[in-house]
């Protein structure tokens, strides 16, 4: 039987795209600009998706890495990853105005470690080094926390003692990878206490089970994030875990028409921090190329939403 020389359909998971936690840290930018004006400081980029970025830069955010560029009396924001215990302190030595858009899941790997450290226990974090989620998790302790990245580097792990020793993991992380890791950490230490509830977000192991189920199914999966962003490349690597050619794309722009060559059926999703808009711009481009249909694939309902901080609500 002759393959079809271009796709035919669109099969669009759900839930794709905005969490909970960036729904809430990017309405934190823009309700501090309503409300304060033009510019709102950001460390680091609020969410790793470059439109929401120029977006908000055009809105007149300013985004910054040393809170030394931050002018005194300045109102800041901190990004949705969160940040060390030292930036928090420099920031309010400073005394600039501070609204914390961290997700409420890493403010709760946070609150885990403080807690567990008074405790006298150590820590196992498995993260990807230089992110900064991971940066500002390991910043909460001066010491007591050692970075895995993979199962290879349990084996170099060397806590002062074993008797107190949890795990914490970052949130965007490949659910499958971190399981890896986990299994590793118990292997080498039995005693280890590990989360009550897993560290990695909702939000990404809906999107990530949702590529489970739509891979097997299309001939190329199509995920839409931005380089930077650590949830978006998981989605890319599940697809190809289980041999399905995928891409990632930060916009419309970026997808080569070779691709769907030969491909009857398109898998299309998006990272946690990628809106909408740039979904429904390379649906358009794939239709565009020859699909006429489009079926949603829904895998399960998101509900969750986190309130704003005090000082930016509507009724304050």
């Amino acid at each position: 039987m002759k393959q079809l020389a271009f796709p035919q359909e669109i099969l669009l998971a759900e839930p794709r795209g905005f969490c909970a936690g960036v729904d809430r840290a990017i309405e934190i930018v823009e309700r501090a600009l309503q409300k304060f004006g033009a510019p709102i400081y950001v460390r680091h980029e609020i969410v790793h998706n470059t439109f929401v970025v120029n977006d908000l830069k055009d809105k007149g955010a300013i985004f910054i890495e040393e809170l030394g560029d931050v002018p005194p009396g300045a109102t800041l924001v901190f990004s949705a990853h969160g940040v060390s215990r030292a930036v928090q302190q420099e920031a309010q030595a400073r005394g600039f105005q501070i609204f914390d858009a961290t997700c409420p899941l890493v403010t709760k790997v946070h609150v885990e470690v403080a807690k567990l450290a008074k405790e006298g226990y150590e820590f196992i974090m498995i993260g990807h080094k230089g992110h900064p989620e991971v940066e500002g998790t390991m910043g909460q302790l001066d010491n007591g926390i050692h970075l895995v990245d993979s199962v290879a580097d349990v084996a170099k792990v060397q806590p002062t003692q074993t008797a107190k020793l949890a795990v914490v993991t970052q949130t965007t992380l490949s659910v499958d990878d971190a399981a890896d890791i986990s299994a590793a950490i118990k292997a080498r230490f039995p005693q280890v206490r590990e989360p009550k509830q897993q560290d990695i977000c909702y939000a990404t192991q809906n999107r990530q089970d949702a590529v489970k189920i739509m891979s097997p199914q299309v001939d190329i999966v199509i995920v839409v994030g931005s380089p930077t962003s650590s949830n978006s490349n998981r989605l890319r690597e599940v697809a190809q875990k289980l041999g399905t050619e995928s891409y990632m794309v930060d916009n419309a722009d970026e997808l080569q028409p070779q691709w769907f060559e030969g491909k009857a059926r398109v898998g299309l999703t998006a990272g946690a921090s990628a809106p909408e808009v740039l979904v429904k711009q390379v649906m358009d481009r794939i239709k565009a190329l020859g699909a006429t249909s489009v079926r949603k694939m829904k895998v399960a309902p998101e509900t969750v939403h986190f309130p704003l901080p005090k000082g930016l609500r509507i009724d304050a």
